[in-house]
């Protein structure tokens, strides 16, 4: 039980350094890719500037693994990839990734297992090994999704405790003769270093209006990206009074 403890201990420290890790370099990728988003030069002919995100894998191994696992179906790709972006994971290659960490810990843990009972002075055997090393196999195949839930769940609720001090201030923004577009750049600026998780939303929002996107379908992609109700409720509105033509400072306010 001690050798147990002790590697599932290890697993766990592997697990959060792999997790922050991978989380280092998404935000590096991230910002590398909205520097050069934002030198490029607007096109004469579509009258729009290169930010759309890329969305397929460009590297040929990663690619190999896409089209060899349950992810190169369209529609498991984009549930993952759904749950990853909720969870602050994003850009094409998340869910590759996700499934080489979560097949790699189910294979190596058990591996490492049978490796140290090989060296141990008193090795298990029987039923006993076979039921720690399939354990392990299935820790590994759980765990990674576990950590994704658990950040998911994480990044919701700090969106929720960020988002009203967010639209305070764009209350402020619009009464103050901003258009809407204009005040989510402003609030993404302003509140970027205290309420980092709804910046990076707002940003994004921001990214997809000008990459071409309609009002309505951004802000819905908003709602849908982080699965909070108020940001739901809050795209659902601003779209309603879009149509309707209202004044969007009052709404904001109500």
């Amino acid at each position: 039980m001690l050798q147990i403890s002790i590697l599932l201990a290890v697993f766990v420290a592997v697990a959060a350094f792999a997790v922050m890790g991978l989380r280092r370099i998404e935000a590096l990728i991230n910002v590398q890719r909205r520097l050069s988003d934002g030198a490029a030069k607007r096109s004469i002919v579509t009258g729009r500037s290169d930010l759309v995100r890329k969305d397929k894998v460009s590297n040929p191994i990663l690619a190999w693994v896409q089209a060899s696992t349950s992810i190169n179906n369209e529609e498991d790709r984009s549930k993952l990839k759904l749950a990853l972006a909720r969870a602050g994971f994003e850009g094409p290659s998340a869910p590759v990734w996700f499934v080489i960490a979560r097949f790699g810990l189910a294979i190596g843990l058990p591996i490492l297992f049978l490796i140290s009972q090989t060296l141990s002075a008193e090795p298990m055997t029987g039923i006993k090994l076979s039921l720690c090393a399939i354990a392990l196999c299935g820790t590994g195949l759980i765990a990674p999704q576990a950590i994704i839930d658990r950040a998911g769940g994480r990044r919701k609720t700090e969106i929720e405790h960020e988002f009203p001090d967010a639209l305070d201030l764009m209350v402020v923004c619009v009464e103050a003769g901003l258009g809407l577009e204009a005040s989510f750049v402003r609030v993404a600026t302003e509140v970027r270093e205290s309420h980092a998780r709804i910046a990076e939303e707002f940003g994004m929002l921001s990214d997809e209006l000008r990459a071409g996107r309609t009002r309505a379908e951004s802000l819905r992609n908003l709602g849908e990206r982080t699965d909070v109700p108020a940001l739901r409720s809050f795209a659902a509105l601003l779209i309603q009074t879009d149509a309707l033509g209202t004044s969007i400072a009052q709404t904001l306010r109500t």
